[in-house]
């Protein structure tokens, strides 16, 4: 870009480790911002060491550059007291601090907010952490599996005879982070107009029923009645037929809204189960749906939908995504580099005046920056 990115000249000093918070970090880098990443000396964040499969990069976790990419690393000792008369210093110049570690333990580190604020009087200072800082889960690990299973969110994909069904993504660990980014983002802004710096507080739990707000206004408003998930072809539990994944001859698609009488006729499905209640009679409809679409291939039904202007899509693997020329159009895969690390990652997925910003920094190595400690920011 050639003009000056958003954040440019914000410092934001980060305790946090493995994903909520790093990922707030992550935005906020990516915006311009000079992030400086806290990690245990000799040893770092847990990502470093750990692997979505055996693939790595120079010897590097990839799941670590992904989170970590274009900020700078101190390594410190959080028990020793040099160590953090220095981190004291970063303190005292940032802009921001994040953490997301369990409630109490930055404060008997000396570093929770009150005593933060005492050092710097306008900083922002954000937290995720699982449960909240209060109430009867608050000692609980904040992990993100664990957050989906207390949530309710599990009960709401796969069908009426499944299980409870995870996300296969850490949802409300980035969801945490976003939120917390969109947190931080506001007390700036509040602070360029009234000069006070802030608390933001966000959980896993929080973003996690923010997510499902639909469905838990329905159901608070529904006499609290359960929703029953699709047995034929799920995808959402209060939406009627057609909507959800169907097989075809070579294939899957995903058919979100059609009228059936429309979907009848282009299918052959039973213009008896067209006429029936799309609700009601959701899974004989989606059944009788399902028979059809498997008789030809998903270009076969594709071409016939967008024509009848049904909202369907084929249902494509990452292999497709990629071959489709989408994410190459839209400019959101970008290389990062540093020393024998090169990896391909994926970019800030908005623009700032017309232009999606970039940086070729990969994560950082463990204390790269620690003459930070010594010289300040």
């Amino acid at each position: 870009m050639t003009t000056p990115l958003p954040l440019a000249g914000l410092k934001v000093l980060d305790f946090s480790q493995f994903l909520a918070g790093p990922y707030c970090a992550l935005k906020l880098a990516d915006l311009g911002a000079d992030v400086v990443k806290v990690e245990r000396a000799g040893q770092g964040d847990l990502s470093r060491y750990l692997y979505l499969t055996d693939t790595k990069i120079g010897g590097e976790s990839t799941i670590f550059h992904a989170i970590n990419r274009n900020k700078r690393s101190v390594a410190v000792n959080m028990k020793d007291e040099g160590d953090k008369v220095a981190l004291r210093r970063l303190v005292a110049d940032a802009d921001v601090v994040l953490q997301n570690f369990r409630p109490g333990v930055m404060d008997r580190l000396g570093f929770g907010y009150a005593a933060v604020k005492e050092i710097n009087p306008t900083v922002i200072y954000g937290t995720v952490t699982g449960y909240g800082s209060e109430g009867p889960w608050v000692d609980l690990p904040g992990q993100d599996l664990l957050a989906q299973a207390r949530s309710g969110v599990m009960w709401l994909s796969g069908g009426a005879e499944d299980g409870p069904v995870a996300m296969g993504l850490p949802v409300a660990d980035v969801l945490a982070g976003a939120a917390l980014a969109h947190g931080v983002l506001a007390l700036l802004f509040r602070r360029e107009r009234s000069g006070l710096g802030g608390l933001v507080e966000t959980s896993l739990i929080e973003v996690l029923a923010d997510l499902q707000f639909e469905l838990l206004t329905t159901w608070f408003n529904d006499g609290g009645r359960t929703p029953s998930r699709s047995r034929n072809n799920p995808a959402h539990a209060y939406l009627a037929a057609p909507y959800g994944i169907y097989e075809t001859k070579d294939g899957h698609i995903a058919i979100a809204m059609g009228k059936l009488d429309l979907l009848a006729s282009l299918t052959g499905l039973d213009p008896s189960l067209a006429a029936s209640d799309a609700f009601a009679d959701r899974d004989t409809i989606k059944a009788g749906l399902a028979d059809r679409l498997k008789t030809e291939t998903t270009d076969h039904w594709m071409t016939g939908f967008v024509t009848a202007d049904i909202w369907a899509a084929p249902v494509l693997d990452w292999q497709a995504l990629v071959k489709s020329g989408v994410l190459e159009t839209l400019d959101m895969v970008q290389t990062i580099s540093r020393g024998a690390v090169e990896l391909n990652t994926t970019r800030l997925p908005l623009r700032i005046d017309g232009t999606r910003p970039k940086s070729s920094n990969a994560a950082p190595s463990l204390g790269n920056a620690n003459s930070l400690l010594q010289e300040g920011w």
